[in-house]
């Protein structure tokens, strides 16, 4: 996304170009086309921004896992080399694939920003709103540490003031049920959605009752005892499975009433959560307008 004194003037991703579902790779062919667009040449961008920051990342992973330790250690032993080869070393990557695009007369590890995710994600929901003033909720399954963020904006000024942090997350509580109907955590959710209306939700007050916890100050908690995901190579245990009546659906097999009625029961839950949420930081700030952003939003 190309930005020029706070206006958006191109944006473009790499799929549309490569034809490659969720193309993961470096954007070469839609920063050259964010350029192209703007009538603008490399010189003239003066900085670039990356929606994360990969340092306060790995000391997420690093804690988690000493803190479930030794449990975990084939999750740890196969996230391990990718980190140390490619992640930890983004600023240089990164770097490296703009010089590639780009050019390499001009130094771009001096020109790269590292922004936090959830701030990535307030300000792509309030800064191209209509709002000079509304409070923002984001809400995902994690960023460096965290999962859920309250935030204010007025004008120009973007300020948190509320965080729930890992392991306790709704996009996670929703992503395990996205593994245990079957299908594939991070692109099936939407799948567990369209499924939702077809079902009946029998297991949401189960779901209240034994694995989220809501505070009356609008935070909530997982009882971490049902869940895999912070160490495992899985996102449920059998203590999960137990509690739902049996282990996960095997992906691709046929679709029962049971899995209709969780996914109807997982997006009432979702849904009660962060509406309860959003009239809390109603209450709190005192705003009247709402952005929402991030996976779960």
């Amino acid at each position: 996304c190309l930005i020029c004194n706070g206006n958006i003037v191109a944006a473009a991703q790499e799929e549309r170009f490569t034809r490659k579902k969720h193309d993961a790779n470096f954007p070469h062919h839609a920063i050259k086309y964010c350029l192209k667009e703007a009538g603008i040449s490399e010189s003239e961008v003066v900085n670039v921004v990356f929606y994360e920051k990969p340092f306060v990342k790995f000391e997420r992973l690093l804690e988690s896992y000493l803190a479930f330790a030794p449990r975990g250690f084939r999750s740890f032993a196969s996230a391990m080399p990718l980190w140390i080869k490619e992640k930890l070393f983004q600023k240089s990557i990164l770097a490296k694939e703009l010089a590639c695009t780009l050019g390499k007369k001009t130094n771009w590890r001096e020109r790269l920003l590292f922004s936090e995710h959830h701030l990535s994600h307030a300000a792509s929901a309030f800064y191209p709103s209509p709002f000079e003033s509304a409070a923002i909720l984001t809400l995902d399954g994690v960023g460096e540490w965290t999962t859920t963020s309250m935030a204010v904006g007025k004008g120009k000024d973007l300020n948190l003031i509320k965080e729930i942090h890992f392991p306790h997350s709704l996009g996670l509580l929703y992503s395990a049920f996205t593994y245990y109907t079957g299908f594939k955590v991070n692109s099936g959710e939407y799948k567990v959605m369209g499924l939702a209306p077809y079902g009946e939700p029998r297991y949401a007050d189960l779901i209240k009752d034994k694995l989220v916890k809501i505070a009356t100050d609008v935070s909530f908690q997982l009882d971490m005892s049902y869940f895999e995901y912070p160490t495992g190579l899985t996102m449920t245990n059998k203590k999960f499975d137990a509690l739902f009546g049996g282990p996960p659906r095997t992906a691709e097999t046929e679709l029962t009433q049971r899995e209709m009625d969780l996914a109807a029961s997982i997006q009432k839950v979702t849904e009660d959560i962060v509406v309860r949420i959003a009239k809390g930081i109603a209450k709190e700030t005192g705003e009247k307008n709402l952005c929402l952003a991030g996976g779960v939003a």
